[in-house]
């Protein structure tokens, strides 16, 4: 941002703002409205969607965020083309488990409305790309993101995942409803 001669200063920051923001959160468990597991069936793909599917599914698991699981749970995953570039968007639909999720107040407590901002308020806004792999989740709430990728042709066994690691923090996969206020949590004053 500084190329655009934009510069992010916290006036009279309290000097432990560094340490509240970049401090390691506890992992927090989702309190469930049922105890019966959520199946939602995986949507056909076409073979180009499938192929970039398993490429996608594949730099996940090198890269430890999700890992093979039997879980009974099941929602499904997509891709989407990005614009303008030959990536491909992994997206995970988590309509029906955000259903079945207790909710857990507001979003973005002592955050004001947009809304409320007064006409011409400046604003910036900062692509957070990534982040949703560096917010913990629970390890007992793992199996509940569980998805499956299917082959072409049925050549091969279907394989069944779910977000996290096996012996570290889970990553949060996006669109999870309650996201929002851990994200923002740590950064209000």
């Amino acid at each position: 941002m500084a190329q655009w001669g934009v510069t992010i200063g916290i006036p009279d920051a309290p000097p432990v703002f560094q340490a509240a923001a970049t401090e390691e959160q506890p992992t927090q468990k989702l309190s469930w409205k049922t105890d019966s597991p959520v199946w939602v069936e995986q949507w056909l793909l076409s073979k180009g969607k499938l192929k970039a599917l398993q490429e996608l599914v594949d730099e996940q698991l090198a890269k430890g965020r999700i890992v093979e699981t039997t879980s009974p749970w099941n929602s499904p995953l997509f891709v989407i083309k990005k614009a303008n570039k030959g990536k491909w968007w992994l997206l995970h639909d988590l309509c029906q488990i955000n259903n079945v999720i207790e909710d857990m107040g507001s979003l973005q407590p002592g955050m004001p409305s947009p809304a409320m901002l007064p006409q011409n308020w400046n604003l910036a806004v900062i692509d957070i790309k990534d982040c949703f792999f560096q917010i913990p989740l629970h390890p007992d709430n793992a199996p509940c993101f569980t998805f499956l990728v299917r082959t072409l042709n049925r050549e091969a066994p279907r394989k069944r995942y779910h977000w996290g690691r096996e012996y570290a923090c889970v990553s949060t996969p996006s669109g999870l409803k309650w996201v929002p206020a851990k994200w923002v949590k740590p950064f209000i004053p």
